[in-house]
């Protein structure tokens, strides 16, 4: 990737942070921290990591990982002379409620599930792995969805049974070989996806499942390329992120792997269509962020997207319409997040090359220059005649007034940005450390515009943004660097923005 890119041609692409993680950070190809490879730069989707893989939901609301549920396996399989035990994450009672039903449609369903085990079985005993760790954990999987088999043929009615067998397809789909045709990865997931399907319709309110299944139906889309089968299947996933996000609202992981599946639709479905489901994505990247400020994936992809959406922007030569914004400030919004995941997690070199193209787009040597209106430094509470809109700039170190009215800040011939004295005590000026928290401020006390309130160890500090819109660009960014320096990254964000 180039070094810088000119606004006024095509720009280099950024790299999708999704494969390039899961190969940073050691994680097996089918985990990340509860988000699932599916790609907006390439894969960025979470699953959650090797280890925290996939959550197992069992009796009295246990949560199994795979990887305590394969050493649950590993333990079994050593005793195999022993009886194996039944139920989805140990054994239940359900195989009691069954015994005493034998009615016909019982039968009938036991009948149809077996059928179904038997395909599902069939393929997941074809594959071998790729490698002797490959195979091990192969040997452990098909013993697992014996297991599960066998206690549907039991209880057709185990939503925990289907549920994590679901797992076991999903998981042994990332275990075949690249060039083996029989099963293929895709067949393997398509089972699974019929195992999520069946396991919420037993429990409508499994968020795991509609979350791990909308994660088995990305990677399916993912083998499609932009075929009009690949919108299907991102629409279908979006659909199953949408209804994890409203059983589990809490769950920055689901909100990110949400936002890369609209990332992904946005590049098939047909133009007039995209500007919304950007539009969407950038929301759901945003709301994992507001849950999770160091979540540098999500704070990542939010920049890619704003980087593409500049570029379709700049595309089409001018916004939308008036409320868009013009494709320089989207280069910058998207650079500052790209320079604060970079911040956060500076040995992954998805972004570092990412930021190699973007950091010229930063007003450096500050990370966001902008206009907010402020009351006089010592007066918060002075009436709204006296408030004035004015030039702030925020770096590593703090955001700080420059300008009285709407003189703005010359430049020097280095580049720099030239401005009133940082130590004029009429000037408003917030240290990060100082700060407890950052909000957006509806209060009717403040002039008319988006409220912003910084509350800090000496007070409350008052500021209006323009619109909602800008607001939403500072408030992440005053919250960006203040994560930043709280994980003791401000060295790093301050060799990017001053060189």
């Amino acid at each position: 990737m180039e070094e810088t890119a000119s606004k006024t041609g095509e720009s280099p692409e950024l790299p999708n942070g999704t494969e390039a993680e899961a190969k940073e950070s050691g994680m097996e190809p089918a985990a990340e921290v509860t988000e699932r490879a599916i790609a907006s730069e390439e894969a960025a989707k979470e699953r959650p990591p090797a280890g925290e893989a996939h959550s197992l939901n069992g009796e009295g609301s246990r949560t199994l990982t795979m990887r305590e549920l394969l050493n649950e396996l590993k333990e079994e399989e050593k005793g195999a002379g022993e009886k194996e035990r039944s139920g989805s994450n140990g054994g239940d009672a359900r195989g009691e409620s069954t015994a005493a039903s034998s009615s016909y449609s019982q039968d009938g369903l036991q009948q149809h599930y077996m059928g179904q085990n038997d395909v599902a079985m069939d393929l997941i005993n074809n594959v071998t792995g790729v490698d002797e760790e490959g195979r091990s954990r192969q040997r452990i999987l098909t013993f697992a969805a014996k297991r599960y088999a066998s206690s549907i043929e039991r209880n057709p009615e185990d939503h925990d049974a289907f549920y994590n067998w679901a797992l076991v397809l999903q998981e042994s789909a990332d275990n075949v070989d690249p060039d083996s045709s029989s099963p293929s990865k895709d067949s393997l997931l398509e089972e699974a996806c019929k195992k999520y399907e069946e396991a919420t319709r037993l429990c409508p309110t499994l968020h795991d499942a509609y979350y791990n299944w909308a994660i088995a139906i990305s990677d399916r889309a993912k083998m499609r390329g932009r075929t009009k089968e690949a919108e299907e299947l991102w629409k279908q996933a979006t659909k199953n992120y949408e209804k994890a996000v409203q059983l589990n609202w809490n769950s920055p992981q689901a909100l990110n792997n949400w936002g890369l599946a609209l990332q992904e639709l946005s590049a098939i479905v047909p133009v007039r269509e995209k500007q919304n489901i950007v539009r969407t994505a950038i929301s759901k990247f945003r709301a994992a962020i507001q849950l999770q400020f160091d979540f540098h994936r999500a704070i990542y992809n939010l920049g890619t997207v704003l980087y593409g959406l500049a570029e379709d922007t700049l595309r089409s030569g001018r916004p939308v319409d008036a409320k868009e914004v013009f494709p320089n400030e989207l280069y910058s919004q998207s650079a500052i997040y790209i320079a604060a995941a970079h911040a956060l997690k500076p040995t992954y070199s998805v972004y570092r090359s990412a930021l190699r193209l973007v950091r010229s787009m930063l007003p450096l040597p500050y990370l966001k220059v902008g206009y907010l209106t402020a009351p006089p430094a010592k007066d918060p509470i002075a009436s709204h005649k006296v408030w004035e809109r004015s030039q702030f700039v925020l770096n590593h170190e703090g955001l700080q007034q420059v300008t009285k009215g709407d003189k703005q800040l010359s430049q020097s011939p280095s580049g720099r940005l030239q401005g009133s004295a940082h130590n004029d005590k009429s000037l408003v000026k917030v240290d990060i450390p100082d700060i407890f928290s950052v909000s957006a401020c509806a209060d009717l006390t403040l002039p008319p515009g988006a409220g912003l309130c910084i509350d800090t160890i000496h007070g409350p500090v008052y500021l209006v943004a323009d619109t909602w819109e800008s607001l939403d660009g500072w408030l992440d960014a005053i919250q960006l660097v203040y994560t930043i320096s709280a994980r003791g990254k401000s060295d790093v964000l301050a060799g990017i923005i001053t060189g």
